[in-house]
């Protein structure tokens, strides 16, 4: 059964084309196309629907030990209103999903989930939960609008409080108000620029959607859809459940290593991930230097041989050329090296590079 979001009918009489994605239908994108919506959140800001993702409460006394056991970052030493980014792992070191966990206050936790991923990700935890705590799935009481881009600053201070302002990259204010409308605002995003994202009641979804859309017709702000939100977080390198990320790819390979925390006392996929320590694949850059673009699942060769498979890819609008990720043997090939790419039968050129192909000079990745 096809879902539908709060901001439908706002979709469809902005003229969205709409298609099926996690089950939900939302815009791949509107008039403008997706390249415009692509610059406008690049140049100055756009804003998105992610009310299709999902969203959980974690509450107890053994709330804390329960996420360090759940996911691979660690959770220990938060402020309140700090999010942080986490893989969660299988018994075999494999990615079931990858979240962000928001510290409400102690004992009361905020988990943002993939929209594909929400009903396993619920049961998962829920089957390895212990001890006192509650574990809550609240995404059909939760609507989620992300304004991204360098104007997105210029657009909240019109409609939000400085003091309801989030003030650090990954970090949240959950009693915000928007023109009196109350809503969690976190200085999180999934586009490479700055930005934040809003939670509020469905039923105040769309007032805050159209007075988002009427402050932000200063900064030149466009709606966006699926296609302009693949395009930004290719450029920016950010991984997707389902290409960079699946429960036969860990996060080593995935390039996550930064999010897995070894020296906690235990998690689920920990024991795995220590023996499996010299995993061949890992996640790269390409750069097409030839004619084509390269999707995801192409075979990728290096004189000859078959060296990994591409994970997404896509024509940049911002730099003019198509690039791609893959998963490539580490021991076989590095950045500035050519590969070739076979694309429905045909070579297309390609140099590995280092990623992100794309990174606003500001943006603190390392907290994510």
């Amino acid at each position: 059964m096809e879902r539908k979001t709060p901001l439908y009918e706002r979709h469809v009489s902005q003229k969205g084309k709409m298609v099926d994605f996690a089950g939900y239908q939302l815009p791949v994108q509107y008039d403008a196309g997706v390249i415009a919506e692509h610059m406008a959140v690049r140049k100055n800001c756009g804003l998105f629907d992610v009310s299709h993702m999902g969203e959980f409460i974690c509450r107890g006394k053994d709330a804390l030990r329960n996420l360090n056991y759940l996911l691979t970052n660690d959770f220990t030493n938060m402020y309140d209103g700090q999010a942080r980014y986490s893989p969660m792992c299988n018994e075999g070191g494999g990615i079931l999903d990858d979240l962000i966990v928001y510290k409400i206050k102690e004992e009361d936790y905020f988990i943002v989930v993939n929209a594909a991923n929400r009903e396993k990700d619920f049961a998962w935890m829920n089957q390895h939960r212990f001890g006192d705590v509650q574990l809550m799935d609240i995404s059909d009481f939760t609507a989620q609008i992300a304004l991204q881009g360098p104007g997105a600053e210029a657009v909240i201070k019109n409609a939000v409080s400085e003091k309801d302002i989030p003030k650090k990259y990954y970090s949240a204010n959950f009693k915000g108000q928007i023109k009196g409308i109350p809503c969690t605002i976190s200085k999180t995003g999934y586009t490479g620029e700055e930005g934040f994202e809003f939670y509020c009641k469905p039923e105040d979804a769309v007032i805050i959607w159209d007075l988002l859309i009427e402050l932000g017709e200063a900064e030149g702000i466009l709606p966006c859809g699926l296609g302009a939100r693949d395009t930004l977080r290719l450029e920016a390198a950010m991984p997707l459940y389902g290409h960079e990320m699946d429960e036969q790819i860990t996060p080593c390979e995935a390039g996550l290593e930064n999010f897995i925390k070894m020296k906690k006392e235990d998690f689920i996929g920990k024991k795995a991930l220590e023996e499996g320590a010299g995993y061949p694949r890992h996640r790269m850059g390409l750069k097409v230097t030839g004619r084509g673009i390269i999707r995801e699942q192409a075979d990728i060769y290096r004189e000859g041989s078959l060296i990994g498979k591409t994970t997404s890819g896509t024509y940049s609008p911002l730099f003019q050329y198509s690039i791609a990720m893959a998963l490539l043997d580490r021991d076989r090939v590095k950045a500035g090296d050519e590969v070739e790419a076979v694309v429905r039968g045909r070579k297309v050129l390609a140099q590995v590079v280092e990623l992100p192909f794309y990174r606003k000079k500001q943006e603190a990745a390392g907290n994510r």
